[in-house]
């Protein structure tokens, strides 16, 4: 298949990769000319992705029409508060296009306090794209270096069963799924929960707290998710704990090292002025708490969490209030 990758952050690179290994004609469209002309140069994404050798096939240009021009599936791979720039791109690029391509996305952000996933947005800008989303746990480095990996393709298209086989291979198993809500949802979500996972590592807290913030945040990701509108099988699947689970104990989780450093005591702006790749997890907190607090949806540790980024409450006051809420049946 010929296929366009929008986006060449670390995640974005390496699906680029993945997908020139298992022999399909791949474009990589990064944002900056510069960015481009380094990776033809080197022939490696030295800012996001170092370390991994862009494969000889794989072509790199910043002409949105160009890479477009002859793309079956094209792939939104930019962090969310890029989206909307990059889908009006795609829209003026795609005026002369005999056929459009299926748009798989890649996002796992809400920018919108309306908390508009990535398909609502495209939706309204791109309306005559065919539609899907592909998540899961996939750490980027992890996904380019030929790990074992699984993910879903959420989609309605009937396309999926045709997507599923040309994106499957030896060491990547995709799924199929039609909750495209749920999955978004998922992805979003446990951003914001590996902001309070790496909090518990950043406080020192040993493996009794990490275990027991890691359940009680997956029933609240539960709870949140299908009172939005996804399914609960969707929320215990690949997009939901699979991401989630990855997310907040990996080591290499921006979200999760971003929450590790204000467990130990610096503040936003000071992370943020060391902090190149997107944090998707932080905009994302404000975004839930805004809905959970408008639809009474009892959520308090994106409440907690929220309190600690955006109004600068001691987390250890944050702590000490979860610990001491009402008393309560489990289940």
């Amino acid at each position: 298949m010929n296929i366009t990758v929008f986006g060449a952050g670390a995640w974005g690179t390496s699906v680029a990769v993945y997908c020139t290994r298992i022999g399909h004609s791949v474009t990589l469209v990064p944002k900056f000319e510069e960015q481009a002309t380094s990776m033809l140069a080197k022939r490696e994404n030295v800012d996001f992705l170092p370390g991994i050798p862009l494969p000889d096939g794989l072509k790199i240009t910043t002409n949105v029409e160009v890479a477009l021009r002859s793309a079956q599936v094209a792939f939104i791979g930019c962090p969310s508060i890029g989206l909307v720039d990059l889908c009006n791109d795609i829209k003026s690029a795609s005026s002369t296009l005999k056929q459009l391509p299926i748009l798989i996305s890649l996002c796992k952000g809400i920018q919108s306090e309306k908390l508009e996933t990535a398909s609502v947005l495209i939706n309204k800008i791109l309306p005559n794209f065919e539609f899907c989303v592909l998540s899961g746990p996939t750490n980027a480095k992890e996904f380019a270096d030929g790990y074992p990996a699984a993910m879903v393709l959420s989609t309605l298209s009937d396309k999926a069963l045709l997507l599923q086989k040309e994106l499957t291979s030896q060491t990547v198993r995709i799924y199929t799924n039609t909750d495209v809500l749920g999955v978004e949802l998922a992805g979003c979500l446990k951003n914001v929960y590996a902001i309070g996972a790496g909090a518990c590592d950043g406080l020192r807290f040993g493996y009794n707290t990490k275990a027991a913030y890691l359940t009680r945040a997956l029933r609240e990701m539960v709870t949140i998710g299908c009172s939005l509108g996804g399914k609960k099988e969707t929320f215990y699947g690949l997009s939901g704990f699979g991401d989630f689970v990855a997310t907040c104990m990996g080591p290499w989780s921006r979200n999760r090292t971003f929450g590790e450093r204000i467990g130990a005591g610096e503040s936003v702006d000071e992370i943020f002025k060391t902090q190149k790749s997107a944090v998707e997890g932080y905009k994302t907190t404000r975004a839930f708490y805004n809905v959970c607090s408008e639809r009474n949806i009892d959520a308090p540790i994106i409440s907690a969490i929220y309190a600690g980024l955006y109004e600068n409450k001691d987390i250890h006051d944050l702590v000490r209030m979860l610990a001491n809420r009402p008393l309560r049946s489990e289940i």
